[in-house]
C-alpha cells in the first residue's frame, strides 16, 4: 500500500449531516444500508470473534476474495463485486501467499480488487490516515478487514477505564466506517471462560460490543457442522448459521437449514446416554456435563420431550421416557463419567 497522504484522517473525511428537526428527519430520504454480505455484514462496524486456530482468518480472507471477485460468499450468498482491503497484521507476505495458493488450488481465482496489507500503524499512530487514504483511492470499496483488532487498536488514554478504552478503540474504526458508508470487519478473540450468552464470549469489556454495529462469534460445533456463526446487530437480524470448513482449500461454507439441526444430531445421543445413566438432571446440569451451549441443550431437550424421547417433570428435571423408579440416588454432576464428551 502506498504511503498515506500527509493530511490527518479527520481532515479528509467527507461531510455527513448529523442534525435535523423532527419534521426534517421525517422528510429525509436515507439510502438502504450497504451490504458487504447481504444479511451478514452491513455498513458500519462489525466485530468477528472466535477462539485461536478456529479459522477466523480463513473465513475473513475468503469473504474478502469472494467480494472482490463478485463470487458467492461462503459458497452460498450473492454479493456485489468491489474493492476490499484486507489487513493481515499477524501474517507475512510469504505466509499470506501460501494461504492464497491453498485457496486457489481448490478452484478459486485471483482477486485483482483485493488489496492485501501485512503492516499498518495503529489507529493512534497514523493507521486511521492509511485506511482513509485507501478509501479515497477506492470510492467503490465494499469492505475493510482488520485482522486483528488488537494489532491496530492503538494506545489507551491514561486514566481511562477498561470499558472506556475498549469503546474508544472500537469507535475509531466505526467513525471511518460510518463516514464512508463502508462495512468494516474487525477480527478479535474470545475470552477463555465460557458464557451462557454467546455475546459475552467476546474478549474485553462490553465497550467493544457496545460500539460495534454487529457482533459475530464463530464457535466450534459439537454436531455434524464444523462451526456455528452467531450474528446479531443493529441492521442485521439475530441468527445462527451452521458452517462447514474444508481444510484442503481453507474454505468455509454456510450450510442450509438452522444451525440447531446440525448440533442436535450428536447432542441427542449424548443427552439420552446421560439421562439414562443419571436421571433427574436439569438442562443447566446437562449442558455443563456436555460442555455444550445451554440454549442448544434446552432446545434439544424440548424437542426430545415433544417427541417422547425423554420425560420432563413439572420441576424441569429430565428422565427416560419410561419411569425409572427412585431417582434420589442420582450422583452429583462432578461424578459423571464424560471424558469422551470433551469438545474438540
Amino acid at each position: 500500500m502506498s504511503a498515506a497522504r500527509p493530511l490527518h484522517a479527520v481532515e479528509t473525511r467527507p461531510e455527513r449531516r448529523t442534525r435535523w428537526t423532527d419534521s426534517e428527519l421525517m422528510r429525509e430520504h436515507f439510502p438502504e444500508p450497504r451490504w458487504a454480505v447481504p444479511g451478514l455484514l452491513s455498513e458500519g462496524l462489525n466485530l468477528l470473534a472466535g477462539a485461536p486456530k478456529l479459522g477466523k482468518s480463513w473465513l475473513s480472507l475468503g469473504l474478502g476474495a469472494a467480494i472482490a471477485n463478485g463470487d458467492l460468499a461462503l459458497n452460498a450468498i450473492e454479493v456485489e463485486r468491489g474493492p476490499v482491503l484486507y489487513c493481515a497484521l499477524e501474517d507475512t507476505g510469504r505466509r499470506l501467499q501460501r494461504r492464497r495458493r491453498q485457496m486457489l488450488a481448490g478452484g478459486g481465482r485471483t482477486a485483482p480488487l483485493l488489496t492485501l496489507e501485512t503492516a499498518c500503524p495503529t489507529m493512534t499512530n497514523g493507521g486511521d490516515a492509511v485506511i482513509v487514504d485507501w478509501l479515497a483511492d477506492n470510492p467503490a470499496a465494499r469492505l475493510v478487514i482488520i485482522d486483528t483488532f488488537e494489532k491496530m487498536r492503538g494506545a489507551t488514554l491514561p486514566g481511562a477505564s477498561a470499558y472506556a478504552a475498549d469503546y474508544a478503540a472500537a469507535s475509531r474504526f466505526k467513525t471511518i466506517a460510518d463516514t464512508y458508508g463502508v462495512p468494516f470487519l474487525l477480527i478479535h478473540h474470545v475470552r477463555k471462560q465460557g458464557a451462557e450468552d454467546w455475546q459475552d464470549l467476546v474478549s474485553g469489556t462490553n465497550g467493544l460490543t457496545g460500539a460495534a454495529d454487529a457482533t459475530l462469534v464463530l464457535k466450534r460445533s459439537r454436531g455434524s457442522a464444523d462451526g456455528v456463526l452467531y450474528v446479531t446487530g443493529r441492521d442485521v437480524e439475530e441468527a445462527e448459521y451452521a458452517m462447514s470448513f474444508d481444510p484442503q482449500n481453507g474454505a468455509w461454507t454456510k450450510l442450509d437449514g438452522p444451525a440447531a439441526d446440525y448440533e442436535l444430531r450428536d447432542t441427542r445421543a449424548d443427552l439420552m446416554r446421560i439421562i439414562r445413566d443419571h436421571p433427574g438432571l436439569k438442562p443447566a446440569q446437562l449442558a455443563e456435563a456436555l460442555h455444550a451451549n445451554p440454549a442448544t441443550v434446552r432446545k434439544t431437550l424440548a424437542r426430545m420431550a415433544d417427541q417422547g424421547q425423554v420425560r420432563k417433570t413439572p420441576s424441569g428435571e429430565y428422565y427416560p421416557p419410561e419411569p425409572s423408579g427412585n431417582a434420589s440416588g442420582t450422583p452429583p454432576l462432578s461424578h459423571l463419567s464424560l471424558s469422551h464428551s470433551t469438545p474438540r
